[in-house]
């Protein structure tokens, strides 16, 4: 197996570490935090420490009190104490997961307001990304957050640089994108502080085929859908998640992609059994609603930054959709749209991951 991807020397981990001390790894973690993006950070840890038959990583377990915290799917874990006795770390990780705004709490964004100042390198897991954001740590930092969440933490959050990779080390902060992302990762933390071969013998001890690197992106299901013999397809379709504010139009996709319109409704009905412009249409839609649950931004604001030329116009879009206003699905708090790509990967072709009779009747 290939080591990975060399790293920038270990500059921004704080004082070097002396030889025979453990480096000391913290993990807050929030309500509804995801279990296996936490599981992930830390096994590789336990897995250096076994290896290397060293003690060469220890952590602690923080919440905002102390108390136990459960997670996104019901398993309870306890904590070694509260944010106020976080003690020495030369790494805090933030570990996020569901209803993450819930968690912003004036002691946790002042906590981590304090570690930054202390120079105490921080990272986040999943949505911890959002936190850290809040806290006004991470302006002016490249990081990534899950892909659901994007959207929502570049629109709210403009001086922070939202990357779409897998994870993001830039300087003293660690963040990446959830799921597994936690574990490429903490092995090329491994790989910065004690080299490429025990990265490679923790990956083989995982059965992990590969160590991903900064560059590898999180989201490729269309492709994976599709197949690789639709390159233009893929590709228009990648002009569009990138034109969403100002779309582009249909004759300006199949310029950019040197196919004729007819040619380009060809594919999309053949593959994705529907018209550009209605895919395009879903795909703004999407957005809009991630925009709508995550974040603050009204209803006009969102509107603007999907596309639409006016508000009115997106609400009856919205709701010839989805079957609700915009306002009572931000009342009701409903849960992210599933991608149309994962849908047509399980041989549906919509985007909301609602009942098919819901979606038959919103159409009518």
């Amino acid at each position: 197996m290939d080591a990975p991807p060399p790293l920038p020397a270990d500059t921004a981990s704080g004082p070097p570490a002396a030889s025979d001390r453990p480096r000391h790894v913290g993990f807050l973690l929030l309500p509804a935090f995801t279990l296996i993006a936490f599981a992930s950070a830390i096994e590789p840890l336990r897995m250096a420490n076994r290896l290397s038959g060293r003690t060469l990583y220890r952590w602690s377990l923080f919440s905002a009190d102390g108390a136990p915290v459960t997670a996104s799917n019901g398993i309870e874990l306890a904590c070694d104490g509260s944010i106020a006795h976080g003690g020495s770390l030369d790494l805090l990780l933030v570990c996020g997961g569901e209803h993450v705004h819930r968690a912003c709490d004036k002691a946790v964004l002042g906590w981590l307001r304090k570690l930054a100042h202390q120079r105490v390198p921080l990272g986040a897991l999943c949505t911890g990304s959002y936190v850290l954001a809040r806290a006004e740590v991470l302006d002016g930092y490249r990081c990534t957050i899950h892909w659901e969440n994007m959207a929502s933490l570049r629109e709210e959050f403009p001086r922070i640089i939202v990357s779409s990779e897998v994870f993001e080390i830039d300087r003293d902060r660690y963040t990446c994108s959830g799921g597994t992302a936690p574990l490429d990762m903490m092995l090329n933390v491994v790989h910065r502080h004690h080299g490429g071969h025990l990265a490679v013998s923790i990956s083989e001890e995982f059965v992990c085929e590969r160590i991903r690197g900064r560059n590898d992106r999180q989201r490729v299901p269309l492709r994976n859908a599709l197949g690789t013999g639709q390159p233009k397809l893929v590709e228009a379709v990648s002009l569009m998640e990138a034109n969403l504010e100002e779309p582009m139009s249909l004759d300006e996709l199949a310029r950019h992609i040197a196919l004729s319109r007819r040619q380009l409704e060809r594919l999309f009905q053949k593959h994705l059994n529907c018209v550009p412009t209605r895919y395009y249409l879903e795909l703004r839609l999407a957005r809009a609603r991630q925009l709508l649950l995550q974040t603050s931004m009204s209803i006009v604001e969102v509107a603007f930054a999907c596309g639409f030329v006016s508000a009115p116009h997106f609400s009856k879009c919205y709701r010839d959709y989805y079957g609700a206003p915009p306002r009572e699905e931000r009342r009701a708090g409903r849960s992210p749209p599933e991608p149309r790509e994962l849908a047509l990967a399980r041989g549906t072709t919509r985007v909301d991951g609602t009942p098919p009779a819901r979606r038959q009747g919103a159409r009518k």
